[in-house]
């Protein structure tokens, strides 16, 4: 039989932290989490991956230590295990995250019915969102039809953290495969610097002349970092080259 006690034991045993939880799902629901600070918006994606404790301190921990929520939304693995707490499943909230965020912004780019160059905003975004916090090199093509609308991309290589290896006639070969007018490159800098060296210099160069001889437009070669970008065309580092 149930006594007054063994229901006033009960109550005793809930913990704190599951007020704390139940008020924050509250605010969010209320406010789609607009008001919220970094810090609890980690809280609340760290409730969906460890269920029974207090949070709040981890997620304070991980913008400690990363410095940010996209920071630690982007962490490699290995540095989120750096914090103890953090385990797989934490892990894989984040990069759902992460990805939702990466597709949400490759959607609104393509689904523009207008050339790049009317929201070159939303490219710039999208860019920085899909390898801006990766701490590997990665090139990118991104296919562009005769009105300058986006129509598909490619992720030509991978490569150590700061070495890509890019090939001009599978650049070109990639344009012509995806029906391509015109083509925007994209690659990241880990370091955070977007300072384009000798090799990039170069290599836009060589694409640029590659592309033109066989009719398609080099639109921009865009190198982008957690913190910022740089854009050959911007700078005037892009020009029609002269095809003998």
């Amino acid at each position: 039989m149930t006594t007054q006690k063994d229901i006033s034991d009960n109550k005793e045993k809930v913990p704190d932290y599951y007020g704390h939880r139940k008020r924050l799902k509250e605010r969010f629901l209320l406010g789609g989490g607009r008001d919220m600070p970094d810090y609890e918006l980690l809280e609340l994606l760290l409730m969906l991956s460890i269920p029974r404790k207090d949070v709040k301190p981890l997620a304070k921990q991980l913008l400690a230590k990363f410095g940010s929520f996209s920071a630690v939304i982007n962490a490699p693995a290995a540095a989120l295990y750096e914090v103890s707490g953090i385990k797989e499943s934490s892990y894989i909230v984040f990069n759902i995250v992460r990805e939702a965020a990466v597709r949400s912004s490759w959607d609104s780019l393509k689904n523009q019915d207008a050339p790049v160059i009317n929201n070159w905003d939303a490219m710039l975004d999208y860019c920085r969102t899909a390898i801006g916090h990766k701490d590997v090199e990665e090139f990118r093509i991104i296919f562009l039809d005769v009105k300058l609308k986006v129509i598909g991309e490619e992720v030509q290589q991978r490569g150590t953290i700061n070495q890509v290896a890019i090939h001009p006639r599978e650049v070109i070969k990639s344009a012509m495969l995806h029906g391509a007018r015109a083509i925007i490159l994209v690659h990241n800098h880990p370091s955070g610097d977007v300072t384009p060296s000798r090799a990039d210099m170069e290599i836009t160069n060589k694409i640029n002349v590659a592309a033109a001889a066989v009719g398609i437009k080099l639109f921009d070669h865009l190198i982008v970092s957690n913190s910022g970008y740089y854009s050959f065309q911007e700078k005037g580092l892009i020009t029609e080259p002269k095809i003998i």
